[in-house]
C-alpha cells in the first residue's frame, strides 16, 4: 500500500534522512509540502516535453491546488504517466500518486495547508517562467542576478514556507520570527547552488545551462559559501531560540551535507558526490552535537 513515507523514499535522499527527524505535526507537513514541490519539480524537468506541455501541466497541478477534484486529479495523473512525465520510477510512482497525496495536504489543518498551497503555487508560476524561456530544446541563463532568481524560484521560496512551518504554533521562536524569515530564501538557495554546481554537466546534457557564461565558477562557489554561512546563522538562531531538537537536526543535516559536495565538487569536480560513509559520519557528528548542546553546524 501507498505510504507518504514510501514516495519520500523513493524520490529522495537528503530528506528521506532528514524529515523523520521533524516533531509532529511539522514532520508530516513538511513531508507533505516536499512531495507537492516534487511534483512540480518534476513538470520542470520533463526536457523530453514540449515547453508548452510542461507549462500546461504547471498550470493543471495549480488548479489541482486551488480546487480539488479526485475525478480530474486521477484524470490528470493518468494522462501525465501515459505522456512518459519521467524515466525515474520513483517520480513516475508519485505522479500516479498525485490524488492520494493531495487528498493528504487537504488533510492538513487549515493553518498549514494556506502557506504550503501559496508558497508551491508561486513556485510552479516561477518555473513556468523559465520552462517558457526554453529555446530550440535549451534553457540558458544570462547573468548571476539571473541565477539568483532561478534558484529563488525553485528552492528560496521552500525556505520561506518551511520557515512559516517552524514558526506556526511555535512561541519560543517569536523572538527571531523575523530575523529566519530575512534569511528564509538565501538557506533554499544555497542548497540549490551547490546541486547546480554539482548536477552542471547532466543539466547541461539535458539542455539547461543553469551556470552563466558570464560568471566565473569562482563567483557561483563563493556565492554559495556565503549562502551557507547564512544558512549556518539560520540554524544557530534556531538553536539560541530553544527550537526543538528536530527542527535543527532537520535544517542542519543538508547545510552539512551541502558544505561537503561543496568541497568535493571543487576537488573533483561536477558529478562528484558525498559517499554515503560520509553521510554517515556526519549525520552522527550532528547528533553527538546536538546531544552535548554543541553548535549544529
Amino acid at each position: 500500500m501507498t505510504s507518504l513515507e514510501s514516495l519520500l523514499e523513493k524520490t529522495s535522499r537528503t530528506f528521506a534522512l532528514s524529515i523523520p527527524v521533524l516533531p509532529e505535526p511539522t514532520r508530516r507537513e513538511v513531508m507533505i509540502a516536499y512531495l507537492l514541490f516534487r511534483i512540480a519539480d518534476t513538470f520542470e524537468d520533463a526536457s523530453h516535453w514540449s515547453p508548452e506541455n510542461r507549462i500546461e501541466a504547471l498550470g493543471e497541478f495549480g488548479r489541482l491546488l486551488q480546487e480539488y477534484s479526485r475525478p480530474e486529479a486521477e484524470r490528470l495523473a493518468a494522462k501525465w504517466v501515459a505522456a512518459g512525465i519521467s524515466s525515474h520510477a520513483g517520480y513516475r510512482e508519485l505522479m500516479e500518486d498525485v490524488p492520494f497525496v493531495l487528498e493528504s495536504f487537504f488533510g492538513l489543518s487549515p493553518d498549514a495547508v494556506e502557506p504550503v498551497r501559496a508558497h508551491v503555487l508561486r513556485s510552479a508560476e516561477g518555473m513556468a517562467g523559465y520552462v517558457g524561456r526554453t529555446r530550440a530544446g535549451s534553457l540558458v541563463l544570462t547573468d548571476l542576478e539571473d541565477l539568483k532568481t532561478y534558484c529563488y524560484f525553485v528552492a528560496g521560496i521552500v525556505g520561506e514556507m518551511l520557515t512559516e512551518l517552524f514558526l506556526r504554533g511555535r512561541p519560543e521562536l517569536s523572538g527571531k520570527a523575523a530575523y529566519l524569515r530575512e534569511r528564509a530564501s538565501t538557506f533554499g538557495e544555497a542548497l540549490q547552488l551547490v546541486n547546480i554546481l554539482k548536477d552542471s554537466a547532466g543539466d547541461a546534457a539535458e539542455g539547461r545551462t543553469y551556470l552563466p557564461s558570464t560568471v566565473s565558477s569562482a563567483e557561483v562557489f563563493a556565492l554559495a559559501r556565503r549562502d551557507l554561512d547564512t544558512a549556518g546563522a539560520y540554524i544557530a538562531a534556531l538553536q539560541s531560540a530553544h527550537a526543538p531538537r528536530g527542527l535543527v537536526e532537520f535544517t542542519a543535516l543538508p547545510v552539512l551535507l551541502a558544505r561537503a559536495s561543496l568541497d568535493r565538487i571543487e576537488k573533483h569536480g561536477p558529478g562528484s558526490k558525498v559517499s554515503r560513509p560520509e553521510v554517515f559520519f556526519l549525520t552522527q557528528k550532528l547528533k553527538r552535537a546536538l546531544d552535548h548542546g554543541e553548535p549544529a553546524v
